[in-house]
C-alpha cells in the first residue's frame, strides 16, 4: 500500500467515507471502496450498488479517474 499512499490521503480526505482498515473504506455501514493487487496491477473496488465496480489505479491517469468516480458518487449522495 505504500505505493498508494498518496492517493489514499486524497481518498481520507473526502467527506462521508471512513477507513476502517489500512485501504478499506466505508460509507456510512457499508463497504464502499477497498483495494487489491493481482498479476495484472493494483485496482480498487468500489461499491456502485449492490456490485463493485474495479479500476485499475497504476498510474496518475487512473488515479485522477478513480477520485472523479468517488467524488461523483459522493456528490449523488446516493
Amino acid at each position: 500500500m505504500r505505493q498508494l499512499s498518496d492517493l489514499l490521503d486524497q481518498i481520507r480526505r473526502r467527506p462521508g467515507i471512513k477507513e476502517k482498515r489500512l485501504g478499506v473504506f466505508y460509507r456510512k455501514t457499508r463497504s464502499f471502496l477497498h483495494f487489491h493487487e493481482d498479476p495484472g496491477g493494483i485496482f480498487a473496488d468500489m461499491s456502485k450498488g449492490s456490485d463493485f465496480e474495479r479500476y485499475p489505479v497504476n498510474t496518475v491517469k487512473q488515479r485522477k479517474a478513480l477520485l472523479a468516480a468517488i467524488d461523483r458518487v459522493l456528490d449523488a449522495g446516493d
